[in-house]
């Protein structure tokens, strides 16, 4: 039977965030645990892709070139471990331009199934903030809030969280699935 497809959002899940935009491959730099945990879902036979909205990019702050840097490095780094990423999406657009991929739309979600051949029916939206939750709710997905990056934030204010699972983070999340 086909595990359910989970998919990541990048800054505060995978990554630490900044309100100053993660801009450059230097200041890219993992939150403990999350390319282990990525490494240990591919490894039990999950798909997993990352979802990431990059309003940077609109922005000015950083180009394509930079943000493909970031995320051949993320690739790297969980394919050390044993792990893959079936694909990484962004929406480079910012909060003003009218597109169909910002989260919380569910765009980027429908960009992977498209990509990969899968329903993301079933499966698991992990985010940090409300945005995040509401793209993969849209598209039928469970979601999944992780205190790391917003997160703890986002739990503060509540609303929207309902059905939502809580995790301290990306690792505590994979051990409860994985386990």
């Amino acid at each position: 039977m086909q595990k359910p497809l989970i998919i990541l959002d990048r800054d505060g899940v995978i990554n630490e965030d900044s309100d100053a935009y993660i801009k450059s491959l230097e200041e890219w730099i993992p939150l403990p645990g999350s390319i282990d945990a990525i490494a240990r879902l591919s490894k039990a036979g999950y798909t997993v892709a990352v979802a990431t909205n990059q309003s940077g990019i609109a922005r000015g702050y950083y180009d394509e070139a930079v943000l493909q840097q970031m995320h051949d490095k993320l690739n790297e780094l969980v394919e050390a471990k044993g792990g893959k990423i079936a694909c990484i999406v962004h929406c480079p657009h910012g909060p003003d331009d009218t597109c169909d991929c910002r989260k919380p739309l569910p765009g980027l979600v429908h960009q992977i199934e498209r990509l990969l051949g899968v329903s993301a029916q079933g499966g698991y939206m992990v985010g940090d903030s409300l945005r995040d939750l509401e793209a993969g709710q849209a598209a039928g997905c469970h979601g999944v809030l992780v205190r790391t990056g917003k997160g703890e934030k986002t739990l503060q204010k509540g609303a929207g969280l309902e059905g939502c699972s809580v995790f301290d983070d990306l690792s505590a999340f994979v051990d409860s699935l994985v386990s």
